[in-house]
């Protein structure tokens, strides 16, 4: 999995199309209808920039994992100039190893398919399941097949943003990963500085994921079309998936 050395430093640049204040309305409404109340501990695994984090935080006390020390930079100095307290980890999320358990957990943005393997995935999806609490809600977002051979493939994307440019090229593979390279172009005056990041996602059918949570005594509530209340069907995209961890009964 990638460390996003390079990447870091323009993916908020990058990324201003997503509507992170909407995606953080959409997880405090699930968390309200599962029961998670505010001032709960609340793990977002694979964090970034921490925009996402940063949002949650007016309800939740935050705890922040990502591997990249250059995301996690990003998200400190975000934590600074707001005045609020995180914790921020630097940990792979497949050795993910936190100091207690947590209430919820989120892991948004298609994250898990970035991991090397599914192995790597029923992995996480267990740790998660180590550091919950009974009765504890994890939400998690995922790249469809669909959405890799249909609307990623062997295609090619351009952004044009303030001072970077990027060309973001794809391959698609027989077993339904993407291959992703990234040229980028940060303007530096009149001139132009490029670096490249390389990395892969994966996709595997939804029942997959059915039952690396029941392995992990998770029950899923529910699942549904990106950030809506629709079910799924063939053409989505990304599949949101919200299970309650029914492990460790309390006394």
């Amino acid at each position: 999995m990638s460390n996003y050395c390079d990447f870091a430093f323009v993916y908020d640049r990058l990324t201003e199309n997503v509507n992170y204040t909407g995606r953080a309305e959409f997880i405090r409404t699930l968390f309200e209808r599962c029961g998670v109340k505010d001032g709960a501990d609340v793990l977002d695994l694979a964090c970034g920039t921490g925009t996402l984090t940063l949002e949650l935080s007016d309800r939740y006390e935050m705890i922040g994992v990502d591997n990249s020390y250059d995301m996690l930079s990003q998200a400190q100095e975000k934590m600074y100039e707001s005045g609020k307290h995180i914790l921020f980890l630097c940990q792979d999320m497949t050795e993910l190893d936190l100091y207690g358990t947590v209430d919820a957990a989120v892991c948004t943005l298609d994250s898990l398919n970035h991991l090397d393997s599914l192995e790597d995935i029923r992995k996480v999806i267990g740790k998660v399941g180590l550091f919950m609490n009974h009765g504890g809600i994890f939400i998690f977002d995922v790249n469809t097949i669909y959405k890799h051979r249909e609307i990623l493939g062997n295609n090619t994307f351009v952004y044009d943003c303030d001072e970077v440019y990027c060309v973001w090229q794809n391959q698609l593979n027989e077993d339904n990963s993407v291959d992703i390279s990234l040229d980028i172009f940060e303007q530096d005056g009149d001139a132009y500085f490029r670096s490249s990041e390389v990395f892969s996602e994966i996709a595997c059918p939804i029942d997959d994921y059915k039952k690396w949570l029941s392995e992990a005594e998770f029950e899923i509530i529910d699942i549904f079309d990106e950030m809506s209340d629709k079910p799924l069907c063939e053409t989505t995209q990304r599949a949101v998936f919200v299970a309650r961890y029914i492990g460790k009964k309390e006394d």
